[in-house]
């Protein structure tokens, strides 16, 4: 990874739960970075996004891409599932490959990478049925956010079969003073864009403003583990 990109990390158990089942790889001399959210719903959750973070930090490492790093850990989960375990493991997985200032970015469920400068844009597109009722334009992002099946997840790894799984990405590059977020929806189920975006432009500093958006989130209830990383190419 180039000299001119920083990086802060956080990840908090929140206020209701009992453990943490998020998991996160920072890894800045490989450019990985990566967030997964173990399913609450489901038997060994942590253990799901723990296996998910070291299956892909090992096979990126090894020189695999993204896309075939996260099929490769859901093959492993699936497997483990299924050995002798009464309940499926899941998690949702959100990484990104920085190459320099390009980046590629590539994800399974609701866990969320933004593009941030000021503005805040989304990058990844949910795998929830509440999700595809927006795109069906039967909900707007408000209902959305109230909707009871709001955490019903369409895409999982683990939980979804081989062959049906839905590796989402989209590449770019961050310009001199842009900056990507990636984060479990502890953060984005307390906050909505325009919180997270007025923190993000009143703070300049990484470590300060991560601790300022999960704090933000407790404060807003902590009912999830929260769980982000920040990463900003340095303006000119």
């Amino acid at each position: 990874m180039s000299d001119d990109i920083r990086h802060a990390a956080l990840s908090d158990i929140g206020r209701r739960r009992s453990r943490n089942e998020d998991s996160m790889v920072v890894e800045p001399e490989l450019g990985l970075f990566l967030v997964a959210d173990g399913m609450g719903g489901h038997e060994h959750g942590d253990v799901a996004s723990r296996l998910a973070a070291e299956l892909i930090h090992e096979a990126v490492a090894g020189g695999e891409e993204l896309e075939g790093a996260i099929r490769r850990a859901n093959r492993h989960i699936l497997g483990q599932s299924g050995a002798g375990s009464p309940f499926p493991m899941g998690t949702t997985v959100c990484a990104v490959l920085m190459n320099g200032p390009t980046y590629r970015l590539a994800w399974v469920g609701d866990s969320r990478a933004y593009r941030f400068n000021g503005d805040l844009e989304r990058l990844t597109t949910d795998h929830t049925y509440v999700q595809e009722l927006v795109d069906r334009g039967h909900l707007n992002d408000r209902q959305a956010r109230e909707h009871p099946y709001r955490n019903m997840l369409l895409q999982a790894l683990g939980v979804t079969d081989q062959d049906e799984l839905q590796v989402a990405e989209v590449t770019g590059e961050l310009a001199p003073g842009e900056g990507l977020l990636l984060c479990t929806d502890g953060l984005t189920g307390e906050l909505d864009d325009d919180d997270i975006s007025g923190i993000l432009a009143e703070d300049g500093d990484l470590e300060s403003a991560a601790k300022t958006l999960v704090d933000r989130a407790l404060e807003h209830g902590g009912n999830d583990n929260v769980t982000l990383i920040l990463i900003r190419r340095d303006a000119m």
